[in-house]
């Protein structure tokens, strides 16, 4: 269909494309509350339950970590003691509001979504589809919620309180903060709070309604002419909706704005800690209005700059540590960034949600990370560097460490290698996708993981490995703990530099940090049990577990539950094909 040129014939698309829109809403609506209470009550009586019932084992078992801790000083320690209450008390409480206004919002926007992308592009008998799509896969995504939630609250939580006990090295010290300095801190937070959050709520009040009406306007642009994710005909409600509900986005952001201005006027008194100075903290205090108004400038692309003051609240200037840092790989590509502006105003041809999701730089990275453990773990297999064993423990006593964390860390250090032989100023992920600094989202969690992988990949660029060199890091990595570059030895590496060694021992060290931590977060461990599935069924084609045995050792604990494990093996046909959802 062309587009339409001219003020009647796009008065004329307009008028005869709502009847069409607001059937499809209608219908949306309809479906959103069938749907909604069942996906409310799956995800307020799941997590609810999980929460609570977890409750007397996180409270205890904090208390207790807290105190055999070595990781804290003993002021910082009592401090925490005796404020930790609080939060306990609160968790479970957040933890039901959560659920409930999470579940009302999902259970009743998903399916409305779901009815317009039904009329988007490859897909076949749209019409059976926009009464079907979004019905059971809501339901579907309620219980994967919970399943996360579970994860997080049981094995992420543990994860953290494990490495709060743990062994410290000698040389590390703990913790520690100068008690003289408490009453300053507080007296600052009680000011910085009241004077932040107002200041800041209104800034994004402020801006706001220009918010609102460029984002109508982009969309409208997008629509009339045809652009960006409305490129073509069968998406044109899809853009109908999204005008629809930008007001929501909008109050949204409003909303974190005002949540996020606690956290940043409480960091003032982390300021007067770090510089024994009330002046400081209240310096910082003013600041950080400036810094959020510049921020927000920088998002709605509006003039750079703040018109709010920004004194110095650091003796340095240095940009080391907290707040200011959080914007470092921002600061450093700014330049990279005006040249993308313009490119970023017009979309990428993500024509629905979903799709817009799938084109997000940390879901694809994610995905990456996955499919690659995947074909990674099954040329392992191949080669004997993964074994039957190795796939065994995990499944039936959790011993992961192998699968888990070594077989990440190598993918990532692949990439890392392959990275560092090419010209390319990032990270080659894929043949779609490279990282560089100047297309990172501005996700704070996501920097944190990334980030270091530039410097670690310039790291092995220096190092210049020779190709015999790289063929044998796969085994070091998956055989070898690298601790030492004694541990090398025996491996037959080629290079005799112990300085070169433990250069590259301590890069992977430093990826198994990584991939540690990543593995707390919530999607982790359901995909890493579908990984784990693929590799059990790859060795039962390849004759190296015998299915039999495996399926007669299923006992204790383990990384599945046991009716997971008994419908597994279930599922398993006698040519080691399972149903792998």
């Amino acid at each position: 269909m062309e587009v339409p040129v001219g003020f009647a014939a796009k008065l004329w698309s307009f008028i005869s494309f709502l009847p069409f829109f607001l059937s499809l809403f209608i219908l949306g609506l309809l479906k959103g509350m069938i749907i909604c209470p069942v996906v409310l009550a799956v995800v307020t009586i799941g997590n609810s339950a999980v929460a609570i019932g977890l409750w007397p084992a996180h409270f205890i078992w904090t208390y207790y970590c807290l105190a055999k801790s070595k990781r804290l000083g003993w002021i910082l320690k009592i401090l925490v003691l005796l404020s930790l209450p609080v939060p306990l008390v609160l968790w479970p409480v957040f933890a039901i509001i959560g659920s409930v206004i999470g579940g009302f919002g999902y259970g009743f926007f998903a399916p409305l979504i779901a009815t317009f992308e039904a009329v988007g592009e490859n897909v076949t008998d749209k019409c059976y589809h926009c009464f079907s799509d979004g019905c059971y896969s809501t339901v579907e995504g309620s219980c994967t919620v919970v399943r996360d939630f579970t994860d997080f609250c049981f094995h992420s939580y543990f994860s953290y309180m494990d490495e709060l006990i743990a062994e410290v090295h000698q040389d590390e010290k703990p913790i520690q903060i100068k008690l003289w300095r408490v009453p300053g801190c507080l007296l600052v937070c009680v000011v910085a709070i009241p004077v932040d959050v107002l200041l800041i709520t209104a800034v994004a009040l402020w801006k706001s309604p220009y918010m609102l009406f460029r984002g109508w306007k982009r969309l409208l642009e997008d629509l009339t002419g045809r652009e960006g994710p409305f490129l073509e005909t069968v998406c044109v409600p899809f853009a109908g909706l999204a005008i629809l509900l930008w007001p929501l986005a909008v109050i949204g952001a409003v909303l974190a704005a005002f949540l996020s201005s606690f956290v940043l006027a409480l960091y003032s008194g982390v300021i007067v800690h770090q510089e024994n100075s009330v002046r400081m903290g209240l310096a910082y205090a003013v600041a950080v209005i400036s810094l959020f108004d510049e921020y927000a400038n920088d998002l709605l692309y509006l003039t750079e700059g703040s018109c709010f003051p920004r004194p110095q609240y650091r003796r340095s200037t240095n940009p080391s540590k907290g707040l200011e840092n959080m914007m470092s790989l921002d600061s450093d590509s700014k330049n990279d960034r005006e040249g993308l502006r313009s490119s970023r105003l017009v979309s990428q041809g993500s024509r629905t949600l979903k799709q817009a999701i799938q084109r997000y730089t940390p879901v694809q990275v994610w995905d990456w990370l996955f499919k690659s453990c995947e074909v990674n773990g099954k040329i392992m297999l191949r080669e004997g560097l993964i074994n039957s064993k190795d796939i065994q423990d995990c499944m039936i006593k959790g011993n992961c460490k192998k699968l888990g964390v070594k077989l990440p860390v190598w993918s990532v250090l692949q990439c890392l290698v392959t990275s560092a032989k090419s010209d390319s100023p990032g990270l080659i992920i894929s043949d779609q996708v490279e990282l560089t600094r100047s297309n990172l989202p501005r996700d704070k969690v996501f920097e944190w993981f990334i980030g270091p992988l530039f410097t670690m990949k310039e790291q092995v660029r220096g190092l210049k490995l020779e190709e015999n060199e790289e063929n044998c890091l796969k085994k070091v990595v998956i055989d070898c703990n690298n601790d030492r570059p004694e541990d090398w030895e025996s491996t037959g590496f080629p290079s005799t530099d112990k300085v070169r060694t433990a250069q590259l021992q301590a890069v992977i060290r430093r990826l198994q940090g990584i991939v540690g931590s990543m593995s707390r977060l919530p999607t982790f461990r359901r995909r890493f049990r579908n990984l784990v599935k693929v590799l059990y069924v790859e060795a039962i084609e390849k004759g190296l577990l015998v299915e039999d045995s495996s399926r007669a050792g299923f006992r204790g604990r383990s990384l599945f539950g046991r009716k997971e494990r008994d419908d597994f093996a279930a599922n398993t046909n006698d040519s080691g094909g399972p149903a792998i959802v």
